[in-house]
């Protein structure tokens, strides 16, 4: 036996009689594709139901899979205590995950639990759940700021795991949509919103998990959305297999996205191996990339991938264009892995004597000594995409109307405080978003007054 088929679930806790009291009628339709769904759960019979959950014990660098023998919770901070829950966790699937997960190099397991109570995203689903069956264990596992395709590997493992050990396995992706979808809701509204409600509610309704991977981290977090890393752990789970997938419902009452859909496998298909299929793409969009890489780029790659492999800080080539022995400059060298900053340091002034040279030393810097990060190792080499950031001269400026966030960078000073933030960055779409990232650089508070705004421009290699 194995993964027996999943569901893609909300968590409002509205939708429980005892907290909603008579608001859940207002989400009528997602109720019932509830009942609809977890009456399907009920009829594979799993021993084992695993719980992807946005409100479990989550890290930033780290898969989180709740130990122990047992775990209770209930809604008392939804003003519900009377409605209480207690769940026995298949012990044996929790270590041989956190096995596989190993084998795999995915920073998984039971260490860092901050919160043994049951959270809400494990609670409703089940509450739903135990209307039709409550002969199971649970495996609860939170999810993590690592890349999407680790998420995915993880599912993997789960799958690999059900397998080895003969169990019958359901598994639930709990997560909310956006949460922007009304501006007279809770979170107000942002146009990403309604995007990634539509997107992501055709992507899942046709089970096309690999366009998951295309969802960018920014899209992502300016729709608020909480649920896509448990929808991608949920698609690894079903890596290599046919699955009849049903869209049950969506809706955004409340101006939060709440969709259910069902996923009940039948046969393998090796065409559904999604990862496998995002790897080789990303492998020929970055050696294209690396084709029409200039001197400027090829040089911290050049550099990067020496020091990493051997050590060695690289001495400056000989065949680079004049101007990059002739012109000094303060250099940012960032790196990106699958679309997520991996590094990223620089100068805002010229401390070397060419921009080669400042190339070579912020490029070193960039892979081993950003604080933020690991240091690169030497398998993440071809997966990163390099960018040279070559700053002009800064002016001070009197006011943030002479700023452009997609022209000018900034530098925000007080006192020996300074942070500085680079032009057109993803996310950052206002100049009052670039201001207050570069004072959280500097450490300066938000409401600090008598500020020094300066400005530059940058020359930008990809």
């Amino acid at each position: 036996m194995s993964v027996k088929g999943a569901v893609m679930v909300p968590h409002p806790p509205v939708i429980i009689p005892d907290i909603g009291h008579g608001r859940e009628k207002e989400i009528q339709e997602t109720i019932h594709a509830y009942q609809e769904a977890m009456r399907k759960v009920a009829s594979w019979k799993p021993d084992t139901v695993v719980v992807l959950s946005p409100h479990s014990v989550m890290y930033a660098d780290y898969f989180h899979i709740s130990p122990g023998k047992e775990a209770e919770g209930d809604f008392g901070r939804f003003g519900a205590p009377q409605v209480t829950f207690h769940v026995q966790y298949d012990r044996e699937f929790v270590r041989l995950l956190s096995r596989e997960a190993k084998k795999e190099k995915i920073p998984a397991g039971t260490l860092g639990e901050r919160e043994r109570k049951l959270d809400h995203g494990t609670m409703i689903p089940l509450w739903f759940l135990e209307q039709y069956d409550r002969d199971y264990q649970i495996v609860r596992i939170g999810l993590s700021g690592l890349p999407f395709s680790l998420h995915y590997k993880l599912g993997q493992c789960i799958q690999r795991t059900a397998e080895l050990l003969g169990r019958t396995v359901a598994v639930v992706g709990s997560g909310d949509l956006s949460h922007k979808l009304r501006a007279d809701g809770p979170y107000g509204f942002q146009k990403e919103g309604p995007q990634y409600d539509q997107r992501i509610m055709d992507v899942m309704g046709r089970a096309a998990f690999g366009e998951l991977f295309d969802f960018t981290e920014t899209f992502c977090e300016k729709a608020a959305e909480c649920g896509h890393r448990s929808f991608v752990i949920l698609a690894g789970t079903l890596d290599g297999l046919g699955v009849k997938a049903e869209r049950l419902s969506h809706e955004g009452t409340f101006g939060v996205g709440y969709g259910v859909c069902v996923y009940e496998v039948e046969q393998p298909d090796d065409k559904r191996d999604f990862l496998r299929q995002y790897e080789e793409k990303a492998a020929e969009e970055r050696e294209v990339r690396k084709q029409k890489e200039d001197a400027y780029v090829r040089l911290a790659r050049r550099t990067i991938e020496a020091y990493v492999r051997t050590g060695e800080i690289l001495s400056v080539p000989q065949d680079l264009p004049e101007e990059m022995y002739a012109k000094r400059a303060g250099v940012f060298v960032s790196l990106k892995k699958e679309g997520q900053l991996r590094g990223c340091i620089g100068t805002i002034c010229p401390v070397r004597d060419s921009i080669a040279e400042e190339i070579i030393e912020n490029a070193i810097s960039a892979s081993s000594r950003d604080p933020r990060f690991l240091a690169v190792e030497p398998e993440e080499l071809d997966q990163l995409v390099y960018s040279v950031d070559v700053l002009g001269e800064t002016e001070q400026i009197s006011s943030k109307e002479e700023l452009d966030v997609k022209h000018y960078g900034v530098i925000v000073s007080k006192g020996t405080r300074r942070g500085l933030l680079l032009p057109n960055l993803d996310g950052v779409d206002t100049v009052e978003q670039q201001i207050s990232i570069a004072k959280q650089k500097a450490g300066i508070p938000d409401d600090a007054e008598g500020l020094c705004l300066e400005r530059f421009e940058v020359v930008r290699h990809f």
